[in-house]
């Protein structure tokens, strides 16, 4: 249970299991050497499989707890650990992609930073909500990107694939750039 004595229910966190997240990351077709955010990385289940597929990773994790376990998890692999908001990040200046499963009442917000601009976003799948994918992915939020970005609904989660399981149905949000 974390420090405040609150189940990770309460706090809303919801860690993929191994198997769905090498999946995720099998998916995403990460290639030695890219520079990927792992927004949300919780104890590593993304991040550990980033690392095999030979990515340099920054793992965003705001729950100081959770990013201690991640420095020590990581300590001898090319993950840098960045304890702050998602939503504080400094992208990097340079090409970078996503694959991640961030905290779901952060989506919106998240994909407008990562969409904006001067992002040098040029890729990302990010596990959410099913609704908000649909959303994005169905033209919904037009506005997304201002047509520099094609957004599809990908692999859809089933429940089972969360320890503990969320009370929302989730899919990952493929982005790429045009």
């Amino acid at each position: 249970m974390p420090a405040s004595g609150r189940s990770r229910r309460a706090w809303g966190w919801h860690p993929l299991t191994d198997e769905w997240a090498a999946r995720i990351v099998a998916g995403a077709g990460v290639r030695p050497g890219q520079l990927v955010l792992d927004i949300g990385a919780g104890h590593g289940a993304l991040t550990a499989h980033l690392v095999a597929a030979g990515a340099r990773v920054i793992a965003v994790e705001l729950h100081p707890g959770r990013a201690r376990t991640l420095r020590e998890r990581f300590a001898d692999a090319p993950v840098t650990v960045v304890e702050t908001d998602a939503l504080e990040l400094r992208l990097p200046g340079r090409p970078f992609r996503v694959v991640a499963s961030p905290p779901y009442g952060i989506s919106s917000p998240l994909l407008d930073m990562l969409l904006a601009p001067r992002s040098r976003l040029v890729a990302a799948d990010l596990v959410l909500p099913r609704a908000v994918v649909r959303r994005y992915a169905e033209g919904r939020r037009a506005d997304a990107g201002r047509g520099r970005w094609i957004l599809t609904a990908g692999r859809p989660l089933p429940r089972r694939a969360f320890r503990p399981p969320p009370r929302v149905d989730s899919a990952v949000l493929v982005v790429r750039r045009r």
